[in-house]
């Protein structure tokens, strides 16, 4: 009877040790949610708040360029002139971007799913096209001598020249990605679809794609946010009024004296929704695309 009681004891005694622990781990979780959250607000939600608070104000109020509330409030009339200046600029600029950006993510995935299924069956090729592929995340692009290859195309300030300038750029990550994930998916697959008859062409497109669908919505985000936001090369390889893309538009509410900042941020605001809305729909496949190549097994 006394061993009993003091087992029992002991596993009370075992009990509440288990409990004050799990009291003590939720009291560190809290403490770094809380943490979390204040971050988040520092450095996500106190800018936000400055872009649109100052995007209702009228001009002289925004150009104090502060957190303080507007007095006189502009709810509509911001957003109604950035998007009908110089005969609707801004929306002109929504359409070119979204052309360039779609047309571009859908050369990359096309291009580099194919290219990174070839390269992960064929081992002894697989080696040597990664260090060339590897070769286009390291070297940065020449502004000059492109300019020079898009125009000895007759392909400066096109769609196509852009769209392939843009799809260039992004091969080298998107492939890789494609030919980590390539590498996960059994080769046992490839020979039970060519023993029923499958093509090539099929084998890929029927059996080999549908597979890649948490590499490809990776591909997806950080491809579109990049060419969407891109202003270097839509400046240097695609300049013209008619060839206006969402970050140019910046510039027409910027000059030598002066700049009309609560204009600058409607138009801030209004072309960061796009990328906003596809983050939110995409943001929980980021993560398994990113690792899903990761480890083979």
């Amino acid at each position: 009877m006394r061993a009993n009681a003091i087992s029992t004891l002991n596993e009370q005694q075992q009990q509440e040790e288990m409990i004050q622990a799990r009291k003590r781990s939720s009291r560190r979780m809290l403490v770094l949610e809380t943490l979390g959250v204040l971050v988040a607000l520092t450095f996500f939600g106190i800018p936000f708040y400055f872009v649109l608070i100052n995007s209702f104000k009228d001009r002289a109020g925004a150009s104090l360029l502060n957190l303080s509330f507007p007095e006189n409030f502009q709810f509509l009339n911001n957003y109604k002139e950035v998007l009908t200046l110089n005969d609707g600029v801004v929306l002109r600029a929504f359409m070119n971007s979204t052309i360039i950006t779609v047309l571009s993510l859908t050369t990359i995935i096309i291009i580099c799913s194919m290219a990174a299924f070839v390269i992960a069956r064929r081992s002894g090729l697989a080696k040597k096209l990664n260090y060339v592929i590897l070769i286009g995340l390291m070297i940065p692009p020449s502004i000059v001598p492109t300019i020079w290859l898009l125009q000895g195309m007759g392909l400066f300030k096109t769609f196509p020249g852009i769209i392939s300038l843009e799809a260039g750029l992004h091969f080298s990550f998107a492939c890789l990605l494609y030919t980590a994930f390539v590498g996960t998916i059994p080769k046992e697959l490839d020979e039970a679809a060519l023993m029923d008859g499958c093509g090539p062409f099929n084998l890929f497109f029927r059996v080999i794609f549908p597979l890649l669908k948490p590499v490809t919505s990776t591909v997806i985000v950080l491809s579109s946010i990049q060419i969407y936001n891109d202003f270097e090369n839509m400046l240097y390889f695609f300049p013209g009024a008619d060839n206006a893309t969402v970050q140019l538009t910046l510039y027409n509410f910027t000059g030598i004296y002066g700049t009309e900042y609560h204009l600058l941020f409607a138009d801030v605001l209004l072309i960061s929704i796009p990328p906003l809305i596809l983050f939110i729909f995409f943001n929980k496949k980021i993560v398994d695309g990113m690792t899903a190549g990761a480890v083979k097994g």
